[in-house]
């Protein structure tokens, strides 16, 4: 059985477990609330029985004072004695201050009618009176206690979720390194061959601006085997032109792209340095001149502009193509997602990872217009 399979069955297990245990104890809960309920009816008949010997023998010894042990009993029940006429002849346990207002005792007292029957004490001299309550402080709390203890079980699930995912991920970036640096050393053989037939190339009779072009896509393919090769590991950052590194990026693209559309590259510097990695860094500006001359599909402008200002360097990318909806603002960056009819969905998910994880910095869609295009922004922290 595979690992997934193992990880699929044990995740049911545990859930199925969780269900069986608090059910069980809600199930328990519920008895005991139940018989808990009962008992504190049964000390209220008791009370009431006390009340109405009591009223039929009001000149019982004051020695035996039934009614103060009965009183001693259900002190944690609130209760109001109420007349044949609706009148309130007396209360017990409830807020002695609250009490001198009439409004609060009525309150009271409805809460007592909707929570419990009342209880009808009939005296020898045909009077009638009605012992109302409310359930005591305790039995709210264990009324509520299964609620705490479904949150209790969703918090669980919650970190059980939370822990199987994040295995689940840590797999995949694992699967997805071990790729990454599989395919980095792939190319790394018949790079090395390339360069020799560059060598053999410039001893020929053969024009050298051939010869460059070529060198320059063997030059970009060494550059992507540093990317891959760097998957998984913790870049190194030094100081270095912004302005320069993204230049060489943005012409490598503009030379091979269609001549329909107009590229623009403007800086407020010629020179702002900043921490970065290179050959990371450049991947990202790759993605998104990439995917603006996807969106454009061949045809309008594109414009790169980089801005240096005392606490950060803003990089605005900006297309004339299709656009993004509102909606897909964040989830073009999360992996797998893709408005493409081919690709992988994984590109803005990098650049994502590289500038935030790695630079520390952020990006994100700074406006998109459906018809209209597409301004991205990239800032960076300045070291």
């Amino acid at each position: 059985m595979s690992l997934f399979q193992n990880t699929f069955w044990l995740k049911r297990i545990v859930v199925i477990i969780s269900i069986v245990i608090v059910s069980l104890i809600l199930w328990n809960t519920y008895i005991f609330f139940q018989k808990f309920k009962e008992e504190e009816r049964a000390k209220m008949k008791l009370f009431a029985s006390a009340m109405k010997e009591f009223g039929n023998n009001p000149n019982l010894d004051d020695e035996f004072n039934v009614e103060g042990q009965v009183i001693e009993n259900t002190k944690s029940i609130p209760s109001i004695l109420l007349n044949e006429d609706g009148s309130i002849s007396l209360h017990h346990n409830l807020d002695s201050l609250k009490s001198l207002n009439p409004k609060y005792l009525q309150k009271q007292l409805q809460i007592m009618r909707d929570q419990n029957d009342p209880i009808e004490i009939s005296y020898k001299n045909t009077k009638k009176q009605y012992v109302y309550y409310r359930n005591s402080d305790l039995l709210y709390k264990l009324k509520y206690y299964p609620l705490a203890l479904l949150l209790i079980l969703g918090l669980f699930l919650t970190i059980i979720y939370m822990g199987f995912k994040s295995s689940k991920v840590a797999e995949q970036n694992k699967l997805w390194t071990g790729m990454a640096k599989e395919t980095a050393h792939q190319i790394g053989t018949p790079l090395s061959s390339l360069l020799g037939w560059i060598t053999i190339l410039r001893a020929e009779n053969i024009d050298q601006m051939y010869v460059n072009e070529i060198e320059k896509d063997v030059d970009r393919l060494s550059i992507i085997a540093n990317r891959f090769s760097k998957i998984g590991s913790l870049p190194e950052l030094k100081q270095h032109n912004i302005v320069s590194i993204t230049k060489t990026v943005f012409n490598y693209l503009e030379s091979r792209s269609s001549k329909h559309i107009s590229f623009s590259f403007n800086t407020s510097e010629e020179i702002i340095n900043t921490q970065i990695n290179t050959e990371l860094f450049g991947w990202v500006i790759e993605n998104l001149i990439k995917n603006a001359i996807d969106a454009m599909q061949g045809k309008g402008t594109f414009d790169l502009f980089i801005k240096n200002t005392s606490k950060k360097v803003k990089i605005t990318i900006s297309d004339s193509g299709k656009g993004i909806h509102k909606s897909q603002f964040e989830q073009i960056f999360k992996p797998g997602f893709t408005t493409k009819k081919r690709g992988w969905g994984l590109g803005l998910s990098l650049s994502k990872r590289i500038i935030e994880d790695y630079h520390k910095g952020k990006i994100f869609v700074q406006k998109s217009e459906i018809g209209k295009g597409t301004t991205f922004q990239i800032l960076l922290n300045k070291f």
